[in-house]
């Protein structure tokens, strides 16, 4: 039998940990969207044309067909209804997706502490049209879905008080000159959630774009009351006896960690990895 030295088992420990560290790091690199349909389940209720799952998967919606012809950018005001774009779900139905990656729960490292962001295609309603103004109401025309998580895709848990299909309208763009422009250039970031305590209520179009601060929008979600450390299965569905008719999804994304999180994280990774090269 061999015996290990002392020094090796500090290399190994050494190696086990930077592997911990570039596999947190590394999740960056992976998609930060749902990539596979599990199932889904129309229900009752669902908006005919609109039951394509694939429309669910990837990244959120910036452009979306304008009328009659052409497309336009995707705002608070002006949400995403093409039909390979938007899934219904009815009363009593599901849609289940799988990310390809670990959607980890971390309060302390994700940005406004949410874990998830889940896109619809709800509007604000535009009170001077077509200038695009909220308000006092703040009323979104949207059809909330509630959401529930998994790490096997067996075992689920409602995240209660967050839904689908809510707060906050998706931004396509972050430099769309207007609430119905088509000249938007700099894509919005779709993993990051807008502000929690943001609201919309009484502000104009460019008020709103810049509370966003260049967020996509989208339904912030933050898992931490089912216990989970991580997941990577979500559904999103309606109960047969639900007030909401139905419910309408566009996209799924997991929430990136605080920049200054992952600094920490490569940092600690190139401080072992050159330690490790020192002792060689």
């Amino acid at each position: 039998m061999l015996h290990r030295s002392s020094s090796s088992k500090r290399r190994g420990c050494g190696a086990a940990a930077i592997m911990v560290l570039m596999a947190a790091a590394g999740a960056a690199y992976g998609s930060p969207y749902a990539t596979e349909i599990i199932s889904y389940y129309d229900g009752n209720g669902a908006v005919a044309g609109y039951t394509d799952p694939n429309g669910a998967l990837g990244s959120p919606s910036s452009r979306t067909p304008d009328w009659p012809t052409g497309e336009v950018d995707v705002t608070v005001f002006n949400a995403p209804w093409g039909t390979d774009q938007v899934l219904s779900l009815g009363r009593g139905g599901s849609l289940v997706v799988k990310f390809d990656q670990p959607v980890w729960e971390n309060t302390d490292a994700n940005v406004w502490g949410m874990d998830l962001l889940v896109f619809g295609n709800s509007f604000y309603n535009d009170t001077s049209w077509p200038n695009g103004a909220v308000d006092a109401s703040a009323s979104i025309y949207g059809q909330p879905g509630r959401i529930a998580v998994s790490q096997d895709g067996n075992a689920w848990y409602e995240v209660a008080g967050y839904y689908s299909d809510d707060r906050f309208p998706t931004m396509g763009f972050r430099d769309t000159s207007g609430p119905y422009g088509d000249d938007g250039n700099v894509l919005s970031d779709f993993t990051i959630p807008v502000d929690p305590n943001f609201s919309a209520v009484g502000k104009t179009f460019a008020q709103i774009q810049s509370g966003y601060g260049g967020s996509g929008g989208g339904a912030g979600i933050d898992f931490h009351a089912t216990g989970l450390a991580w997941i990577q299965y979500v559904k999103v569905f309606l109960n047969a006896d639900d007030v909401t008719e139905h419910t309408e999804v566009d996209a799924f994304a997991d929430v990136a960690p605080e920049p200054a999180t992952m600094g920490l994280i490569a940092a600690g990774a190139a401080v072992l990895i050159g330690r490790r090269r020192h002792r060689s």
